[in-house]
């Protein structure tokens, strides 16, 4: 029987890790890395060649569309200022899940998703609200989860780690790494 055709978006390959286990046995899974948050330059280069590599030795596809900073901290302006969780991440998911949404549509995928509601610094409802509301917009169906749950996240950090994966210790944007060097 033919699964169904998922595109999913990755945040990162260590946050790929247990999400692509759960989705392959029931989907037909490609991976679609559009993160245009992800700051400096250099940071996004670490991350794509992480995934590049982890989606070549699984053999599952992944779709890399082009790195668009500018958009991004166009998209945000105006909330430099707020916390993490805040209004500049329901942008960001928004822009992300968009831009997977249209390029899931356009490539004629029967539903999309995310790998970013394994992160317990992400706010799972928010996001499967924003990949509902692109999906609409798209007119294709978002995949609900919260991938965090019944140890998700944990056996994400287990794999990438017995993986050697490239983890990453800030979200992306340039403004939680300040915010997490500033923890230190």
């Amino acid at each position: 029987m033919k699964k169904p055709k998922l595109l999913l978006h990755i945040c990162c390959a260590p946050c790929s890790t247990h999400v692509l286990t759960l989705l392959s046995e029931t989907y037909d899974t490609t991976g679609y890395f559009f993160n245009p948050n992800i700051h400096p330059r250099s940071e996004y280069q670490l991350r794509i060649r992480t995934t590049e590599r982890h989606f070549v030795e699984r053999g599952i596809p992944l779709i890399t569309p082009e790195y668009q900073p500018r958009e991004w901290f166009s998209r945000i302006k105006g909330t430099e200022g707020e916390r993490e969780g805040g209004a500049r991440c329901a942008i960001c998911f928004r822009m992300r899940l968009e831009e997977t949404a249209r390029a899931a549509a356009a490539l004629q995928f029967d539903l999309f998703g995310t790998t970013l509601s394994i992160s317990p610094h992400k706010d799972a409802r928010l996001i499967n609200q924003i990949g509902k509301e692109a999906g609409i917009s798209f007119r294709i169906l978002f995949y609900e989860a919260d991938f965090k749950k019944a140890g998700g996240y944990s056996e994400s950090c287990r794999m990438s780690k017995s993986l050697g994966l490239y983890r990453q210790n800030y979200c992306g944007c340039i403004f939680s790494k300040k915010a997490r060097e500033i923890q230190r």
